[in-house]
């Protein structure tokens, strides 16, 4: 099974954990190879659009346990030792859901399409905003292109100043993060949150 599989049904498995927190699920993603395999979560508050090195905690907590409830009932999606890391976002986050793009309508954003369009693989620009399934994004030295949401492979917010001013009182440090070895709470909370599976 390919990595983007197993993230789609990882995702299946966060996302009530996460609503159950009151957080929104950003992204979930698998990365890295044999012997340096990582599960990134990004989850936020709605409200802040952040998460609080507590909230990480709380959300890695539960995730491990699903994932050891499923390890003992012999259903472990991932069946190598992998590292996982619960983060918010950040500023410069990642736009995973068409509503992504009308939120930050105004910012400037890198998109990387699937294919290319009128010879561009990757658009830069402000972002103008959504109409049903088409994205519409003011490319820098171009013109506005409106591509639909299943064109798009890859997509994040560049930072600005007007981002900054848009986002505070989020951190300039970027997303924080969590890391739990073996399913216990780090020693040092001020640390990334990574924690080792098998």
């Amino acid at each position: 099974m390919f990595l983007a599989d197993v993230a789609q049904l990882l995702s299946d498995l966060i996302e009530p954990e996460a609503r159950a927190l009151g957080f929104d699920l950003v992204r979930v993603k698998m990365f890295g190879g044999a012997g340096d395999l990582t599960l990134q979560v990004m989850a936020e508050r709605p409200d802040t659009r952040q998460l609080n090195i507590d909230d990480c905690a709380e959300l890695s907590r539960r995730i491990s346990d699903v994932m050891d409830a499923l390890e003992e009932a012999g259903r472990d999606p991932i069946k190598e030792a992998y590292r996982l890391e619960v983060s918010s976002p950040g500023i410069d986050r990642p736009l995973t859901r068409l509503a992504d793009f009308d939120v930050w309508k105004g910012h400037e954003a890198r998109i990387h399409l699937v294919e290319p369009i009128d010879g561009r693989k990757q658009l830069t620009g402000d972002l103008v905003g959504v109409d049903g399934d088409k994205i519409t994004i003011d490319v820098k030295k171009h013109k506005a292109m409106t591509i639909g949401f299943d064109q798009v492979a890859d997509a994040k917010l560049l930072f600005t100043d007007r981002l900054l001013a848009a986002t505070a009182p989020l951190s300039t440090a970027g997303a924080d993060e969590f890391e739990d070895d073996n399913n216990e709470p780090a020693a040092d909370m001020a640390e990334p949150d990574t924690q080792e599976q098998d």
